[in-house]
Order: C-alpha cells, then structure tokens, then sequence
C-alpha cells in the first residue's frame, strides 16, 4: 500500500504562482508513476501531469503545458506541482496519485483546494 498527501493550495489572484506538495509513505520502492489530477464540482476529473518515478520522464496535459511543472524529489519521497500564471479555471481540488506498474492509479490523496480570483 502507499499513502499520499498533498499540500500547498490556496486562495491566489490571477498570475500568480503555487506550488503543490505530495508526500508519498509506505511501499514507495514500488511506485511507478505519480500524477497530478483535478476536479470541479460537477465536472470530471481532470488529468493536469505526470511523471515517472524512477525515470522522471514528465507529461503535461495541454491546458497547462507552459504553466505548470511537475517534477520529485526521491529522497523526500515528495512530487511537485509548480503552477504559475495561475488562471480563475485553474481553480479546482488538486489530488496527486500513485500508481504500481501494470495498474491502474490505485492510491489517492484527499486533494488540496486552489482557488484563483479574477
């Protein structure tokens, strides 16, 4: 099993910049890939990066290519999600996933709320 837990959102005016936290515990010797994920109320869940755990190759979705980056630290078991030039439909509940290789993202964080003001 591995549990993540994401940190770092707020409440931020358009341009401006976050940077979101993952903490990955547990079976972190078998997680193959982590990603990046968000969700509005009524809407489906949003696929914004990912990354390979042991090779860190890295791919963004196309809304946020340019303004997000994504990237870890193995020491510190931890991912991250730079985002700048935030925008009012960034705003979401950011959730990181793990996943094993040849499965699905089985292991979800509780998310963490972005909220950007026009």
């Amino acid at each position: 099993q591995v549990q993540v837990v994401e940190s770092g959102g707020g409440l931020v005016q358009a341009g401006d910049s976050l940077r979101l936290s993952c903490v990955a515990s547990g079976r972190t010797g078998s997680i193959y890939m982590m990603a990046w994920f968000r969700q509005t109320p009524g809407t489906e869940r949003e696929f914004v990066a990912s990354i390979g755990w042991r090779d860190g190759v890295t791919i963004h979705s196309d809304p946020v290519k340019g303004r997000f980056t994504i990237s870890r630290d193995l020491a510190k078991n931890t991912m991250f999600l730079q985002l700048t030039n935030l925008k009012p439909e960034d705003t979401a509940v950011y959730r990181c996933a793990a996943r094993f290789y040849n499965s699905e993202y089985n292991y979800w964080g509780q998310g963490t709320q972005v909220t950007v003001s026009s």
